[in-house]
């Protein structure tokens, strides 16, 4: 077995699942254990990184297209796929939630695949949307180049509020109320997402450009996936 690089960048990809947002909007959170080494006791979206296995998987739908370009940007060819893939992945594991469709899988089961498999889903991608993209400053314990997707809880095939087929990745799942989610623990990097998030929570169509927070050895910045710089 290949050792992970856990000073390298990953791949990641983010869930925000957003309830009831024409009248009174929350959001899927969980809190992360005391012991983990990234963000460790903060209230987070569920997500993580994407596995090799991610690429492979067969969508029964894919991403918008407008989300696949963005994604694309700026990242290796095909990346798009696997970042859906793994953002349907992470919501299972982290909530017990599926983003799928009643289908039998076409050929073998990648092992990680396995327990979605088995609730008889394939995933779906058609309800993500992309909405932000940032890279973990240096000098963190972990790194990630985390990818945010926005889904609508109607699109879940699973009920909201049953959490029983969960890992214990994350703990006191809950659905936070929008206007009061800056009461919790969270990251700096979570606060700036809900500003976009709460921005747009009226709007169901994709943005046309994506915020970029881009954290290298050199520099920060604030970019547009379009390759333009964000205004003040």
């Amino acid at each position: 077995m290949t050792a992970i690089d856990k000073s390298a960048i990953r791949n990641a990809a983010t869930v925000i699942v957003v309830r009831n947002r024409r009248s009174n909007p929350s959001v899927l959170m969980g809190q992360r254990g005391a012991r983990a080494a990234f963000m460790p006791n903060k209230f987070v979206f569920p997500g993580g990184a994407v596995d090799a296995d991610d690429a492979k998987v067969p969508l029964a739908r894919p991403l918008p297209q407008l989300c696949s370009a963005r994604l694309n940007e700026s990242a290796p060819p095909g990346m798009a796929r696997a970042l859906a893939a793994a953002a349907v992945r992470e919501l299972w594991e982290e909530t017990g939630q599926i983003l799928g469709t009643p289908a039998p899988w076409p050929g073998a089961v990648p092992d990680d695949w396995l327990s979605f498999a088995g609730t008889g889903h394939r995933p779906v991608a058609d309800a993500l949307q992309f909405v932000f993209r940032a890279i973990t400053p240096p000098g963190r314990p972990r790194r990630f180049d985390a990818r945010f997707f926005l889904l609508d809880a109607d699109a879940l095939a699973s009920d909201p509020d049953d959490f029983s087929a969960a890992t214990d990745e994350l703990s006191h799942l809950q659905w936070i109320p929008l206007d009061r989610v800056r009461m919790f623990d969270l990251p700096f990097i979570t606060e700036v997402v809900l500003a976009e998030i709460t921005a747009r929570i009226q709007d169901d169509a994709p943005p046309t450009s994506v915020p970029f927070f881009r954290n290298n050895d050199e520099e920060s910045l604030f970019l547009r996936l379009r390759g333009t710089p964000m205004k003040d």
